[in-house]
């Protein structure tokens, strides 16, 4: 850990580090990503029952994989990187030093979200190398918006899961978390289903939900991407700037909690 005389800023890369190698540790992610690449290449066999279909199978199937198995990754890692801290009570040592309480869950949030930088790379590279073999050259760049954008889609996922560990058990807190990535899909789905049925307590309802939870439509791109599409400009932009601003409104209200928890 950093000493005394670093900046808030040293500190937080610090423990971002640490939790990137303590996330890099864990067996899941291994097995995450070797199940995401034989999906993929499941995909090639797939496509060649489907003749000519074989590209639009594996982006559908292998971007969808990187989806599925990120959050995965986002929810159960997440949930437990700061629970983990505070059940092998290392979390004393860690206050101990000129370390904020801000500064440990923002410095967490950085580092799952390197881990997740990095298999979201290595599993959109096993598309692009599937894509390669079947001859679906022209579709190996454009699948890279997608892919951004579902990492995006998984920052906010992390800080959902972490905010939550912060005052819940990891079981109830990947429930949580799995609750909001369903519902962030379907949000605005069941706001047009509401508004269709005409019901006014239902309309309130929904668009309660639809305004306080992440919409993840926001994200999805998937199946234009097995059409040939890439993401607009307005489009990716927007859709950044949306995961950053939800990002950092999590995280601080991640860092009111946390704050106001006593360990003693």
């Amino acid at each position: 850990m950093p000493n005394e005389g670093t900046g808030f800023l040293p500190r937080i890369l610090t423990i971002a580090k640490n939790a990137f190698r303590e996330a890099v540790r864990d067996r899941i992610l291994y097995n995450l990503i070797l199940f995401v690449l034989l999906i993929t290449a499941s995909a090639v066999f797939l496509g060649e029952l489907t003749a000519g279909q074989e590209s639009r199978v594996i982006v559908n199937l292998g971007l969808s994989s990187i989806l599925l198995f990120g959050a995965f990754i986002s929810i159960f890692v997440g949930v437990s990187l700061v629970w983990k801290e505070i059940e092998k009570r290392t979390v004393y040592s860690i206050f101990s030093k000129p370390i904020g309480r801000g500064e440990f869950i923002v410095g967490k949030y950085l580092g799952l979200c390197m881990t997740l930088l990095v298999n979201v790379i290595v599993m959109g590279a096993g598309v692009s190398l599937a894509l390669v073999y079947v001859g679906g050259g022209p579709l190996v760049w454009k699948i890279w918006g997608a892919v951004t954008l579902i990492f995006f889609e998984l920052t906010i996922i992390t800080a959902v899961a972490i905010m939550f560990s912060s005052f819940s058990t990891p079981a109830l807190s990947a429930l949580l978390t799995f609750f909001v990535f369903l519902i962030g899909h379907f949000s605005s789905s069941l706001l047009d289903l509401a508004t269709s049925l005409g019901s006014r307590g239902a309309i309130w309802f929904f668009s309660a939900i639809y305004y306080l939870l992440p919409n993840l439509a926001n994200f999805s791109f998937i199946a234009n991407t097995a059409n040939g599409d890439t993401p607009p400009t307005a489009m990716m932009g927007g859709a950044i700037l949306y995961a950053l601003i939800f990002d950092v409104i999590l995280m601080a209200i991640t860092v009111m909690i946390f704050s106001r928890r006593n360990f003693k």
